[in-house]
């Protein structure tokens, strides 16, 4: 089926796949923030995103790596140790977030410095009804397909704040070069053959997909998951080493007898040499109790173009998925609707 252009064209109504493909130029994207004059010392930064606005979060604990605290925030309030020394990242792709726009309203009371990040809505509104510093997420079908852009756009906030230096963008195109070349192989006209992707993909479908990625890149594992929740609209779980031997390593030994799930492994150069000895172990020692890890091994010289590897060819696994399992990769019309009844 995968190999049947016209079936592809008739469920991928957005053209799934070939936004994937022409992901890596968002990480080129300048957005231009300009230099900040920053009035305190800054202590720690809290990024406050949700879903898809939240995914590039993620990747900071891989690349490129900050002197001070980073906290990922999900939820309607903020940590308790937000003061006038905390940055606060405001990231909302519609602008109208309720959980991102609760954020703001208690960062501003507490005096936090902040900025936004959204394609528009409330929080622009509020951005420049404040002067807050801003900036534009470019329009795409989804959230999860504008995330090259939105971590794009994190690196060059984290620049102008001066926590970053300026030379990570060069990285960064280096990183979209890199996947150019990568991504040809894994394109909808490639057969399945020849195609690492459409394969995995028809490993995976039918099945709970569980991912286990290093904790330094458990942001890749976590954009698998979401990617087959959103593009296959399949049920899946991740969770990191060293964390798995602690607790969940027991769970395989028991129930559910039957285990209809697939295992992947998400590894990588970078990872501790101890951290690939327990994904070696762990499979053999679990050997009958639970499906053989499929291991996806990142390619590239750096541990950020291991990451974004493991990020884009997850993107094209799991919209082949989706088609797989007879649905458009792109709509989440269920979550759509969620919203709309919650109000």
């Amino acid at each position: 089926m995968l190999d049947d252009q016209n079936r592809i064209k008739q469920l991928d109504t957005f053209d799934a796949l070939t936004l994937a493909a022409n992901t890596p130029d968002q990480l080129r994207h300048d957005f231009s923030i300009p230099k900040q004059d920053v009035p305190r010392e800054i202590k720690n930064v809290v990024y406050c995103g949700m879903g898809g606005s939240g995914l590039q979060a993620e990747f900071v604990q891989t690349w490129p790596g900050l002197a001070v605290p980073f906290v990922l925030w999900r939820d309607y309030d903020l940590p308790d140790f937000v003061n006038e020394h905390t940055l606060v990242m405001i990231a909302s792709y519609s602008g109208n977030t309720e959980e991102a726009l609760s954020s703001l309203a208690l960062a501003r009371e507490k005096g936090a410095m902040i900025c936004i990040m959204a394609g528009g809505g409330k929080l622009q509104e509020q951005a420049g009804a404040n002067g807050d510093v801003m900036g534009i997420i470019p329009k795409a079908v989804q959230p999860r397909m504008a995330v090259f852009h939105s971590f794009r756009m994190l690196v060059d906030m984290l620049i102008a704040y001066g926590l970053v230096e300026e030379s990570a963008l060069d990285e960064l195109d280096q990183a979209a070069d890199f996947l150019d070349d990568k991504k040809t192989t894994w394109l909808k006209e490639v057969p399945t053959g020849e195609n690492e992707a459409k394969q995995l993909a028809e490993k995976l479908v039918g099945k709970t997909p569980i991912f286990y990625a290093a904790s330094r890149f458990a942001g890749a594992a976590y954009k698998w998951k979401i990617g087959v929740n959103e593009n296959a609209k399949n049920t899946a779980w991740y969770n990191v080493y060293p964390e798995f031997n602690h607790n969940e390593f027991m769970g395989w030994t028991s129930h559910p007898v039957e285990k209809p799930f697939a295992v992947v492994d998400l590894r990588t150069d970078f990872d501790h040499e101890r951290i690939k000895q327990r994904f070696d172990l762990g499979d053999r020692m679990l050997s009958g109790m639970r499906p053989h890890a499929i291991s996806v091994h990142a390619q590239g010289e750096t541990p950020l173009q291991q990451l974004l590897y493991l990020v884009l060819f997850g993107d094209f696994a799991t919209a082949y998925m989706g088609l797989l399992n007879g649905v458009d990769p792109s709509p989440v019309a269920l979550i759509e609707k969620f919203k709309k009844e919650l109000g």
